[in-house]
């Protein structure tokens, strides 16, 4: 039994489209309030079992938790989805940003979609919904999207914010500050705001170490600041595009030594904890059937192994997948269960530094808080 995939509800897809709908005065997901002015606070990386863990070191997020405020990111549970579920309010199957990396079949090569991006990759099609940004636009609501100024202009950003008036800042408490100055000038508005920094040192250092518990306790400082700054007509959300966990490099498991594991395999996408494996385009049904159980039956017992037919099936990747998201998708899904992490020996080692992790199904990936303040916590 898989774990929960994200497509019930809610979802991330439902959280900025509600903020969105919420200033139309039209129905929404979340039954969020009408109100002027919405902002959703996107902490990458913050799952809800972690908060839970560090409450603590994060008073005004955990006091604002309750048994229902949480949301499921869906799968891949990495950072390029699930911004892209959140900002567009479809699922990967619809707007085709599938994982960390994914196959970009025109090309015939892995890409990685947070940077990736080049003459060959247009952030304008190859991301295939409108955002909740540009759809506010024409209905005549401004909307902003405030993150680190280095993301201006990147291919991601114009993937996933187009459509947003990008307003750069430094640290999570200067973005704050800018978004109440948003907030405080203008009638209408709906504002994005991203911090990466727990994510970062979540990868770099671990969930247990000092210095993610001090980039969890600015972002607590910064949300409290906001909240408290909130008028009637205002309300926010906070969430987070995916949990994580931390996995010890003796829990690495190097698959390219284990016997015919790779045979067929064409291309390697995805990320440690959901590999996405693509088979050579002229593999035979038998062939294609024997690699998967090849895989099932060396990893079976420490992570769910499916095909693409049966994570289709299954919703992995929403209730619909377009026909030109199909093969962005492995042919063979690898995706942890337990706290391991799948890599290559013979690709660059600098990957097997990361610390913290995420991208497969289990809770503490797919469960991410959904934090209520201002007008929308009023409401309740």
């Amino acid at each position: 039994m898989l774990s929960a995939t994200g497509f019930t509800r809610p979802s991330l897809a439902d959280v900025f489209e509600s903020s969105f709908r919420s200033l139309t005065g039209d129905p929404n997901p979340l039954a969020l309030p009408a109100v002027d002015r919405a902002v959703v606070v996107v902490v990458d990386g913050l799952g809800v079992s972690v908060l839970a863990e560090r409450a603590g070191h994060a008073r005004t997020l955990a006091g604002a938790m309750t048994k229902s405020s949480v949301a499921l990111s869906g799968f891949s549970t990495t950072t390029a989805t699930g911004l892209t579920t959140l900002t567009t309010g479809t699922h990967p199957g619809e707007h085709g940003m599938v994982g960390y990396t994914a196959l970009d079949p025109e090309n015939d090569r892995v890409v990685q979609l947070l940077t990736g991006w080049d003459d060959r990759l247009d952030p304008f099609t190859w991301q295939r919904s409108r955002t909740v940004f540009e759809r506010a636009t024409d209905a005549g609501i401004p909307s902003f999207a405030v993150a680190l100024e280095r993301f201006r202009g990147t291919g991601f950003t114009n993937a996933v914010l187009r459509g947003a008036d990008f307003q750069g800042g430094g640290s999570i408490a200067d973005r704050v500050d800018r978004v109440r100055r948003i907030l405080d000038r203008n009638d209408h508005a709906l504002v994005y705001v991203y911090a990466a920094e727990l994510d970062h040192a979540a990868h770099n250092h671990g969930r247990d170490s000092a210095k993610w518990v001090r980039a969890l306790e600015a972002v607590d400082a910064a949300v409290t600041s906001l909240a408290e700054s909130l008028g009637l007509g205002e309300g926010m959300l906070v969430t987070a595009d995916h949990g994580s966990l931390d996995v010890p490099r003796e829990a690495h498991v190097l698959f390219d030594t284990a016997p015919g594991l790779l045979d067929g395999i064409r291309h390697i996408a995805g990320e440690p904890r959901a590999l996405q494996l693509h088979l050579e385009p002229d593999a035979s049904d038998e062939i294609r059937a024997r690699i998967v159980e090849r895989w099932r039956a060396s990893e079976g017992d420490r992570a769910w192994v499916l095909t693409r037919a049966e994570a289709l099936e299954q919703g992995l990747f929403g209730p619909s997948v377009h026909p030109l998201v199909e093969p962005r998708i492995g042919d063979i899904i690898i995706a942890a269960r337990k706290r391991i992490a799948y890599y290559d020996s013979r690709a660059d080692p600098q990957p097997r530094s990361m610390i913290g992790q995420h991208g497969s199904l289990t809770e503490e990936e797919t469960r991410v808080p959904l934090l209520r303040f201002g007008a929308f916590a009023r409401a309740r």
